[in-house]
């Protein structure tokens, strides 16, 4: 933990990002979606588009807002109300993004997604596509809880945990937390004066948790633990996290400038070495794929995707997003990967050009069989 005077903002660095906005600052501390504010920070997403970075937006205050619409003085408690509020606040909230993006010719997206959705390995796979097609399309998507159809307890900063999730899900390089907060002290600083700001340290650092206090605002449900928590989560995937205020003016902009804003809480790893730890170290694969010597050198010489055409064999049983075993011929293994087909599907199309995926298949929901951002080829000791 140190002082500005070492830090430089990763965000600068970063190619692709995840900004998080609380619900305090969408809604105006619950009093209806603030307009001016959305508004500012479409025009800093659009002015980092115009510097060629990819960001998704995960936003908060669906159910604040719905309470404004449904004329309520308070959140509510009980979950059918809950539920009803995000359905309704829902529509004001994208409406507002919709509408300040477009000022800027930037198209939006509409995303929804629920923690079942990242861990069943199919609808991880099918969220991840899209999100993909729609960062390279130019759309900014915008990504919330379903608040309106899970069951159990709406828990504490969910959108925080959604937004660590979504930065390991497209491998971003940096997630932002915008909060009502300057960022991160070693006490609350509402009761403690002494308390120290935290201007950088490492994700993951237990000191971090054990300083972190509650909940910090009535209208949304995140406090600064969760956000730790969130950073802890993003770095798994190498994402570095920044904790900022969301008041301070132009701070997508300034931190894409590399200046130090808020707390830095920085991946012992890079994105890309992180992914291929967390490949190689799959030792239980599910089924292997035989690849033709041409597909090989590709893949070691030319780092690309696994294309069907290079594929020759499938033993084994295996769905969709399953970890999957690449060998050679004589059954000598040269990487690893998670395949976009499931072993039935594989077979059916293996040696095929890819455009022929939608012929055989009825439709083709990937290009590649292994996307090279999936995989970890070289010979390993297994």
């Amino acid at each position: 933990m140190g002082d500005t005077s070492t830090l430089s903002s990763v965000v600068a660095q970063a190619n692709r990002l995840v900004v998080k906005v609380g619900s305090s600052l969408v809604t105006n501390e619950g009093r209806g979606i603030d307009r001016e504010a959305v508004d500012q920070w479409s025009q800093q997403i659009a002015a980092l588009h115009q510097q060629g970075k990819q960001v998704v937006l995960v936003s908060s205050g669906a159910i604040a807002e719905g309470v404004v619409r449904l004329g309520w003085t308070q959140r509510p408690k009980a979950m059918h109300e809950l539920q009803a509020a995000a359905a309704v606040g829902q529509m004001g909230l994208i409406q507002a993004y919709e509408v300040a993006f477009a000022q800027y010719g930037i198209r939006t997206a509409q995303i929804l997604l629920t923690h079942e959705d990242l861990a069943d390995r199919t609808r991880y796979l099918n969220a991840r596509s899209t999100l993909y097609t729609l960062l390279q399309l130019g759309v900014v998507p915008i990504v919330n809880e379903n608040d309106t159809v899970i069951t159990d307890e709406i828990r504490l900063g969910d959108n925080d945990t959604l937004g660590a999730l979504v930065t390991n899900l497209i491998e971003a390089e940096s997630l932002i937390i915008l909060t009502d907060q300057r960022g991160l002290y070693s006490a609350d600083p509402r009761s403690h004066p002494d308390a120290e700001f935290i201007h950088h340290a490492q994700a993951g650092d237990p000191q971090l948790e054990a300083m972190a206090g509650g909940a910090g605002s009535s209208v949304g449900t995140g406090g600064m633990l969760t956000k730790i928590l969130a950073a802890k989560r993003a770095a798994n995937s190498g994402g570095h996290t920044t904790i900022a205020s969301g008041r301070e003016a132009n701070v997508l902009q300034r931190l894409a400038a590399g200046e130090a804003i808020g707390t830095e809480l920085r991946a012992s790893l890079p994105v890309q070495s992180a992914r291929q730890r967390w490949l190689a170290s799959h030792l239980r694969v599910r089924g292997r794929i035989t690849l033709d010597a041409g597909a090989i050198h590709a893949l070691t010489n030319g780092h690309k995707s696994l294309l069907a055409i290079g594929v020759t064999q499938v033993e084994g049983e295996f769905s969709r997003g399953d970890v999957v075993a690449c060998v050679d011929n004589h059954g000598v293994e040269y990487g690893r990967g998670l395949i976009n087909y499931s072993s039935a599907d594989t077979k059916r199309i293996i040696g095929l050009p890819s455009h022929r995926i939608g012929d055989v298949l009825g439709t083709m929901t990937d290009s590649e069989l292994i996307h090279r951002d999936n995989m970890v080829f070289q010979q390993l000791n297994v």
